[in-house]
């Protein structure tokens, strides 16, 4: 059992601000800003804000939004699914097989003080995707049962197809979770924390919130301990 945990969600670059995390750890899940054109429409960031415990910014409210990871139950979703068109993430996530695991994790802006919340934002992981089937990477090699599977997929709505990787999640083992968990340290949101530095494959040195973390089976099973303990799945 393996496990990739990738970046996602909107940051200070882009839209220009993150989603809020709060003191008993709920958050809210922001996705970035759609960089392509779409060939399908795609929601907006003024469709996502009345359903979401967050400040949207009325500036990006017309902004489409490029909604992946795809978490069933969350607006505009169907199932769980992930793309990605970059080869630093997309070589790692291809690696993964069937009954691996994708996390994902975003940084947040800290909203109300709290003893284990670093002062200002942070990175926390925010949801994961059991992969029910092996990654795909072709995309065009799918037969139509296969490619339904992907139809609401933010890359699949793009102009042209160009996701590297797609991931499809076990609907029962999958979820965005109910509160966050802390991969940084209290102290700082720079600073990484002991699931990345002692279970990780990555040293926590430098912008590590903004790499690819890959886990062996040991690590994997400490996220989900993790993730348990904080009571993060509901």
């Amino acid at each position: 059992m393996n496990a990739v945990a990738i970046n996602v969600g909107a940051n200070t670059n882009d839209p220009g601000f993150r989603g809020p995390v709060r003191a008993d750890g709920s958050f809210a899940y922001v996705p970035i800003p759609e960089s392509e054109p779409t060939r399908r429409p795609v929601p907006t960031y003024g469709d996502l804000a009345p359903h979401l415990d967050a400040d949207i910014p009325a500036r990006v409210h017309g902004d489409p939004v490029h909604l992946d990871p795809e978490f069933a139950g969350y607006p505009c979703c169907e199932r769980y699914t992930y793309g990605d068109e970059h080869g630093v993430k997309a070589g790692p996530l291809s690696e993964l097989s069937a009954g691996d695991y994708c996390f994902f994790y975003a940084t947040l802006a800290v909203a109300e003080p709290a003893e284990w919340l670093p002062p200002a934002w942070g990175a926390f992981l925010v949801g994961h995707l059991r992969l029910v089937r092996d990654p795909v990477t072709d995309y065009a090699g799918l037969g139509e049962d296969g490619r339904a599977a992907f139809a609401n997929n933010a890359h699949v709505k793009r102009e042209t197809v160009d996701a590297r990787v797609l991931l499809a999640g076990d609907p029962g083992d999958s979820r965005l979770y109910e509160r966050a968990v802390l991969l940084s340290t209290p102290e700082a949101g720079t600073e990484a924390g002991d699931l990345v530095t002692d279970h990780s494959g990555d040293s926590g040195r430098g912008p590590w919130w903004r790499r690819p973390l890959r886990f062996d089976d040991e690590g994997t099973a400490e996220l989900l301990a993790r993730v348990d303990e904080a009571g993060a799945s509901g």
